[in-house]
């Protein structure tokens, strides 16, 4: 498999959400693929793209990690190493949505941490609520699933991200790391089994100012249009009449640590 370096993805999200009420939806949206050691070399080779500056698509260091625009990559480094993960200098590639004129919000972005030799080592998941709250998911990829990039994951749930989901849940991850085809699944199960499942496509373009334009005038203000259909599909699961939960007090470490990738706190 040959990796990606920096990439546009154009595709779509799917939920599916199967009880107490039948509940789907499906947006059209757009990604970047961006390694954590490129970003600069990205800003200036594009017209179209910058680094913690104003542009028509842009990526702010402050948009991830713990907020501070301090550098990404040592802080993935460090949950890595508690992890017991070395990648040896390998790349870490993110996939995020950016700011586009200046605006983003990302319910999840994924970073890739590959080995030196290029396999795929662990997947740290970025879970923003709207909330304002961020978690990070860290969890390895068994070494059988390494040379083919294989995601095979599991984590409890440790981010209140929804006012119609208890905290009681686990994540269950599965595909692949991003190369001509973007594909991720990501089911939410709860005591009674499956609740909601929610899929990330997309088609691989080189990152270019010509992809750019493309993507942002096939899907302009992509971003704000993720923000309204989260506020617009809850009024929808209000309107049936779905329950509502309590907020609980956050958790007290932003990071969920693992060492085994389908640890889980309903023991599947």
């Amino acid at each position: 498999m040959t990796q990606a370096s920096a990439a546009l993805y154009r595709g779509g999200v799917t939920h599916r959400r199967l009880r107490p009420r039948d509940h789907r939806l499906n947006y059209r949206v757009f990604w970047l693929l961006l390694d954590l050691a490129e970003i600069d070399g990205l800003d200036r080779r594009l017209l179209l793209f910058s680094r913690n500056r104003f542009n028509l698509l842009s990526f702010h260091d402050r948009d991830h990690g713990d907020g501070s625009g301090a550098g990404l990559r040592p802080q993935i480094e460090a949950f890595l190493d508690r992890a017991g993960v070395d990648l040896e200098g390998g790349a870490i590639r993110l996939l995020t949505m950016p700011r586009v004129l200046g605006y983003v919000f990302n319910p999840i972005s994924l970073y890739y941490c590959h080995r030196a030799d290029g396999r795929l080592a662990a997947v740290v998941y970025e879970v923003t609520s709207t909330f304002g709250v961020r978690h990070a998911y860290v969890i390895p990829v068994p070494a059988e699933d390494q040379a083919a990039g294989l995601i095979r994951q599991g984590a409890a749930k440790a981010l209140y991200v929804s006012p119609f989901m208890g905290m009681e849940m686990d994540y269950e991850f599965r595909g692949h790391a991003p190369d001509d085809r973007l594909d991720m699944t990501i089911d939410g199960l709860d005591a009674e089994g499956l609740l909601i499942t929610a899929a990330m496509t997309g088609e691989r373009r080189d990152l270019s100012d010509a992809s750019i334009l493309s993507a942002a005038i096939a899907l302009p203000f992509v971003t704000l249009k993720v923000m309204a259909a989260i506020h617009w599909e809850a009024l929808k699961l209000w309107i049936k009449r779905v329950p509502l939960t309590r907020q609980p007090p956050r958790a007290w470490d932003p990071v969920t640590i693992q060492r085994n990738a389908r640890e889980s706190r309903l023991g599947r």
